[in-house]
């Protein structure tokens, strides 16, 4: 398992699966073994943790994430890799098609460029009329630039005038935030990255202290204290 949060934010996810396999017949410790790699919000961390999964001479690797799903396909060609949620699978060159997916990978996808817009839409119901949002993402994420494209589009189209705000580690954080109250923000909306997802507890912390409508890309940020959520289950 390539994982891009800690597991203590992960233990849902691992439950999960490992219920999944329980009732397939497989036993942890018994009929398999788990190797768990964690990223902890650190995307850099991936190529390392793929090529320690591959020299292990694992038979299958669970990735969450596009950089996860980046590194392993990376680092084997082999071993199969099964996609527990990517966010763009065909612009990553990750797979050939959603039908056909070809060489030794496959999964679901999380459909983020395509909901990214969406979500646009959902924050102009909640205030109507011209505001002023921001798109808070890592854009160190190869996926984060079409979901901001996509973004902006639907916000011309609604009249809503939005801004970046780039954040790449735990510590832009916090000025993010700032800045974004300087610039007269009023919703906010969070891209769905391992940064995000492991700090999501200090990004729904903030945007309810500065009272900033913020819409999320998935119900863990809604369960840490955010607002909305609107994504793939």
């Amino acid at each position: 398992m390539l994982e891009t949060v800690s597991p203590g934010l992960s233990a849902q996810n691992l439950d999960a699966l490992r219920r999944g396999l329980r009732e397939l017949g497989y036993v942890e410790n018994q009929n398999y073994f788990l190797e768990y790699r964690s990223a902890n919000g650190d995307a850099a961390r991936f190529p390392a943790l793929a090529d320690e999964l591959v020299r292990l001479g694992v038979d299958l690797i669970v990735t969450r994430g596009t950089p996860a799903a980046m590194a392993a396909k990376d680092a084997t060609e082999k071993i199969p890799i099964v996609m527990a949620a990517i966010g763009e699978p065909l612009g990553m060159g990750i797979v050939a098609s959603l039908a056909r997916p070809g060489a030794n990978v496959t999964g679901l996808s999380a459909f983020v460029t395509e909901l990214a817009g969406k979500r646009v839409e959902l924050l102009g119901e909640l205030r109507p009329g011209t505001s002023v949002a921001a798109f808070f993402a890592n854009m160190g994420n190869p996926v984060a630039l079409q979901q901001w494209e996509e973004t902006g589009k639907a916000a011309q189209t609604l009249g809503i005038q939005v801004s970046l705000l780039d954040v790449r580690s735990r510590d832009e954080i916090p000025p993010a935030f700032e800045r974004a109250i300087a610039g007269g923000v009023e919703t906010l909306l969070v891209g769905i990255d391992a940064l995000t997802q492991e700090y999501r507890d200090l990004i729904a912390s903030l945007a309810a202290k500065h009272r900033l409508v913020a819409i999320y890309p998935s119900r863990e940020f809604v369960e840490a204290g955010g607002l909305m959520a609107y994504g793939v289950s």
